[in-house]
């Protein structure tokens, strides 16, 4: 835009010097080439290095120099532009004063001209003054548009750092908080897996010393080492199930949901799973919701459903994930929210979503969790 102006004036100005007699010959012109000289190296940015800001100091003494030795020129046109400049770059102190200095020059420099008055001099003048504060109002709308523009990306920026320690926080609360629980479930198992190993172990050994005095005894003895090792066979398998990591040997998303599925494989019930939909990658906190809310609904089904199948599905929508696991058991009877329920639905809601559970209309029981998709 300020180009455009430019080469307008210009073309004005070289219009007028040819037209008009010039009494001091090509001075004027001279004038006029030190402006457009001057002006690509002025600075429009208050950061500028200073000698791109003093450019503006030849700009203005062309512009002085064209009004005064030329009559028919466009030195109020000059003035705007280099107000225009001064506020960008010196502010708006600086602007008055050298608007005030030019708008004296302009009353003098008329006056000076033969038959102008007063009159005409102060009309003039005034004009020259309605334009400044025109062009003074317009850049200072600007500059503050810059500065508040400026501001926002500032604010933007800190705020994208701030999301950024947010979010690398968070994942070190949910790394400690894992570890946290692994190493409650570790001591819990050692305690528990620990007491069967021992009490085999004892059995064993008193099968061991009894065999050849009395047999019988010691059949009893491994039959119930045997039993004991069925069910910390079992005790384990429950730890196992609940300290396994979402990410399975790199797997993620339905496929870290289909291996959990499988190790319920050979405990009596036949689990079904499967995915509706485009699936989308999810953000590590969804995919925990998932895999709990799968963990906790087969687990469920294995101890008190009393189901012989149970199916889980998983469905991508737009902008929702939802996953539904249901059985073909019993149902329960009392809806009371025991701990794990609790738990989920505590999880769902920190991940924006809901977990809805209770008695399906056509038989069983079954775990519907709603979550909104939140990408990585």
């Amino acid at each position: 835009m300020f180009w455009v102006a430019v080469v307008v004036v210009s073309a004005a100005e070289v219009t007028n010097f040819a037209r008009q007699p010039q009494p001091y010959g090509l001075w004027p012109l001279a004038c006029l080439g030190v402006m457009v000289l001057a002006w690509p190296g002025m600075a429009w940015d208050p950061a500028a290095p200073v000698p791109r800001k003093l450019a503006l100091l030849p700009f203005l003494a062309g512009m002085v120099g064209l009004s005064l030795l030329s009559p028919y020129n466009s030195a109020d046109i000059w003035l705007l532009l280099a107000l225009a400049n001064c506020m960008f770059v010196f502010g708006l102190r600086v602007t008055v004063a050298m608007a005030a200095c030019f708008v004296a020059f302009t009353f003098v420099d008329i006056l000076d001209l033969p038959g102008y008055t007063v009159l005409e001099a102060s009309i003039q003048s005034l004009v020259v003054i309605m334009l400044t504060v025109f062009v003074t109002g317009l850049a200072s709308a600007v500059t503050e548009a810059r500065r508040r523009r400026a501001e926002t990306q500032r604010l933007l920026g800190e705020l994208a750092e701030a999301h950024q320690e947010l979010r690398a926080y968070a994942d070190q609360v949910r790394e400690l908080s894992v570890a946290e629980e692994r190493a409650r479930m570790a001591r819990e198992m050692h305690d528990s897996v620990g007491h069967y190993l021992t009490v085999i172990q004892v059995g064993l050994t008193n099968a061991e010393r009894f065999r050849d005095k009395r047999p019988e005894q010691a059949w009893a003895e491994v039959a119930q080492a045997k039993e004991l090792t069925r069910d910390a066979l079992a005790e384990t398998r429950r730890w196992v199930r609940a300290m396994r990591p979402l990410a399975l040997e790199g797997r993620t998303g339905s496929q870290a949901l289909a291996e959990l599925a499988r190790t319920f494989d050979g405990t009596g019930i036949e689990v079904r799973f499967q995915v509706h939909g485009a699936e989308l990658p999810l953000l590590g906190d969804t995919e925990v919701v998932l895999y709990r809310v799968l963990q906790e609904g087969l687990t469920n089904v294995l101890r008190h459903a009393g189901a012989q199948r149970a199916e889980a599905t998983l469905s991508f929508s737009e902008d929702r994930v939802r996953l539904r696991v249901g059985d073909d058991g019993h149902g329960a009877p009392d809806l009371t929210r025991g701990f794990g329920l609790l738990s989920l639905e505590q999880r769902a809601e920190s991940a924006g979503g809901v977990l809805v559970a209770g008695n399906a209309a056509s038989g069983g029981f079954e775990l519907l969790a709603d979550l909104p998709v939140r990408r990585r």
